[in-house]
C-alpha cells in the first residue's frame, strides 16, 4: 500500500446506533461529542465520533435488509463492518490492489464500481474482505476540492 496511507474511519454494523453510542459513552467515556446523522440516500443512521485520530462510525440500516442489517443477519452478530484506508492517490492505489488480485465492488449507495466522488473524497470498495471486514479506499479531498464538490452538489 502507498506511503501516506492511514485509517480514515472504521464502520461498525449495529442494530441501534443510539444504543451502541450510549455503550461507548457509558463504559469507555468516548463519543461524548458524537453526532448522530440520518443519511436518506443510503438509508442509514450513523453515530460519528473519534477515538484518537480515527473516526468511528456506528452504522444502523433504517430499513430491514439494508446494507448493515443484511450484514448483521448474514453473520448473526454486530461488529466491525469495514475499514476505510485514506490513500494519497486512489487511482494508483486501485491499480496496485488490482495488480495484486483485487477486484472492485459496486458501491451499494451509488451503484458505481471503482473510484467515485463521495462527500469526503473519492472512494472505491474492494470485493475481497480481510477477516470478514470489507475494505474501502478513499482519497480525501483537499480543501479546494471539497469546496468544488459542495458547489456542484449545492451544499
Amino acid at each position: 500500500m502507498q506511503n501516506g496511507t492511514y485509517i480514515k474511519h472504521m464502520a461498525f454494523a449495529v442494530r441501534d446506533a443510539n444504543a451502541a453510542l450510549k455503550t461507548y459513552q457509558d463504559l469507555l467515556g468516548v463519543g461524548q461529542d458524537a453526532e448522530v446523522k440520518d443519511y436518506p440516500k443510503s438509508r442509514n443512521r450513523v453515530a460519528l465520533f473519534y477515538v484518537g485520530d480515527v473516526e468511528y462510525q456506528l452504522c444502523q440500516s433504517l430499513d430491514e435488509g439494508g446494507r448493515f442489517d443484511a450484514w448483521i443477519k448474514q453473520r448473526g452478530y454486530e461488529g466491525l463492518h469495514h475499514i476505510c484506508y485514506a490513500v494519497p492517490d486512489i487511482n494508483a492505489a486501485l491499480a496496485e490492489a488490482q495488480a495484486r488480485g483485487a477486484t472492485l465492488r459496486e458501491c451499494s449507495a451509488c451503484k458505481v464500481k471503482g473510484s467515485h466522488p463521495h462527500p469526503e473524497g473519492w472512494v472505491a470498495f474492494l470485493d475481497q474482505e480481510a477477516g470478514g471486514i470489507e475494505l474501502e479506499l478513499m482519497q480525501v479531498y483537499t480543501p479546494e476540492q471539497l469546496e468544488a464538490y459542495k458547489a456542484v452538489k449545492g451544499i
